[in-house]
């Protein structure tokens, strides 16, 4: 066995030492940069969905509220026609 130190090649980066902060590892020069766009971009990007989720919702109620127009007004015609017959029929003077 070769009991002399092994050193990497000079071209291989080394940790020279450990740098300990509250938020974790200290950021790398740009990442800054880097998350501030991400965090720039998903603000437009929240409300650009925001507002497109809003116009489609409102899409979709108005689509149904007028298919359902149709049933709503035969069922609102029979409930009238049955409330007009039946107060005929307790009318004061009708025929039995």
């Amino acid at each position: 066995m070769n009991s002399t130190p092994r050193h990497p090649p000079a071209f291989v980066p080394t940790l020279t030492e450990v740098v300990e902060g509250q938020g974790g590892p200290a950021p790398v020069p740009g990442r800054q940069l880097q998350d501030d766009l991400v965090q720039r971009v998903m603000q437009r990007v929240d409300l650009l969905l925001e507002r497109r989720v809003r116009e489609a919702v409102a899409t979709v109620i108005v689509q149904q509220t007028q298919d359902l127009l149709p049933q709503l007004r035969a069922e609102i015609e029979a409930a009238v026609l049955s409330s007009v017959v039946e107060a005929l029929a307790q009318a004061p003077g009708r025929d039995r």
